[in-house]
């Protein structure tokens, strides 16, 4: 069952343009080694890459923003960088897709996250993460908590996007307080979990963790999905877990080639089939299903149309090798 038609779809995502989304998480250069292999090494049995280019996007919660100014929004970042090489190119990137990074801190003590992927013939062989946890520190937490309460007391802010990859940014003091504030300005707040980084917190808006997430949350074994996958027990039970633990509006769980489950407030479980036809990497879909969700109810979607909306992107971008992001007219080229 479609909830969406085109001209509503389009409706929505008119409405977006100029929204200003907050996005905060663990900042990332995304960097790829694109080359062919010929033979095996001598020394190791490993693959011998001839390298022929590198290039570098936006990665983690930077890719989130991405596809927010994509669709039309704005993207204000809220994270931290290092002053090295990597950091200033992940600044550098930033600036050439339109994200307003005033309220970015740069501390020459941390170490901007940098994940190296190899790819020879259109296949990952390897990736490479530079990162350093303990360089976060509470000082910096409580600045970036500051300046996002400042920003909606300021009505700068019409939505929240908390992107969680246990890095060290995010805590449930953070998102606590941001969620007090936004409340009273009636602000949609979103996060992306980390199943590492349990934090307690309640009153959001959206949460869009995939099926092993979801699973590893609410502290249940996980268990493959039997259909129809929206009357699974297991699943029904883990959702509900979750919703009554953090106190959700709308739960969307992500499962991959099944599609999406979709458990909104007073309603029954919604299956939303995967519209993908080829998956050659499914790097970034995550931060996509967020950001154009969010952006979607922003555009005044109902939680089953934004859902819809983000599926059809999420089937966009898992057709790319590399993260990339989604614009207006290619989610409408999926609607008949």
């Amino acid at each position: 069952m479609k909830y969406t038609g085109r001209r509503r779809a389009e409706e929505i995502l008119n409405n977006i343009k100029g929204k200003k989304v907050a996005v905060v998480g663990d900042l990332m250069l995304d960097v790829y080694v694109w080359g062919k292999v010929s033979r095996i090494s001598p020394e190791a049995p490993v693959p011998v890459v001839h390298v022929n280019r590198t290039s570098h996007c936006l990665g983690g919660a930077a890719n989130v923003m991405r596809n927010i100014v994509s669709l039309g929004g704005k993207a204000l970042a809220y994270g931290i960088i290092g002053t090295g090489e990597n950091g200033e190119k992940l600044r550098q990137l930033m600036y050439e897709d339109s994200i307003e990074t005033e309220d970015i801190i740069s501390d020459p003590a941390y170490t901007t996250i940098e994940k190296q992927r190899i790819i020879a013939d259109s296949q990952q062989l390897a990736r490479v993460d530079y990162e350093d946890k303990g360089t976060v520190t509470k000082n910096h937490r409580e600045i970036i908590t500051e300046r996002l309460i400042s920003g909606i007391k300021a009505d700068r802010i019409d939505g929240i996007i908390f992107e969680d990859y246990a890095k060290g940014l995010l805590d449930s003091n953070m998102v606590n307080e941001v969620i007090k504030e936004a409340k009273k300005k009636n602000l949609p707040v979103s996060l992306d979990p980390h199943p590492s980084h349990k934090m307690n917190t309640e009153g959001l808006t959206l949460m869009t963790p995939n099926h092993i997430e979801a699973f590893a949350l609410a502290g249940i074994y996980l268990k493959d999905l039997t259909d129809p996958v929206d009357k699974d027990i297991s699943v029904r039970g883990v959702a509900e877990k979750i919703k009554d633990e953090w106190n959700i509006e709308q739960l969307l769980i992500t499962l991959g080639p099944r599609g999406m489950l979709l458990f909104d407030k007073g309603s029954a479980p919604v299956h939303i089939p995967t519209v993908a036809k080829e998956v050659f990497d499914v790097t970034g879909a995550g931060d996509t299903v967020i950001a154009v969700n969010t952006m979607g109810l922003l555009g005044g979607a109902s939680a089953k149309e934004a859902a819809e909306i983000s599926n059809y992107a999420a089937g966009i971008v898992v057709a790319h090798i590399g993260t990339t992001s989604v614009k207006k007219e290619d989610i409408l080229s999926q609607f008949i």
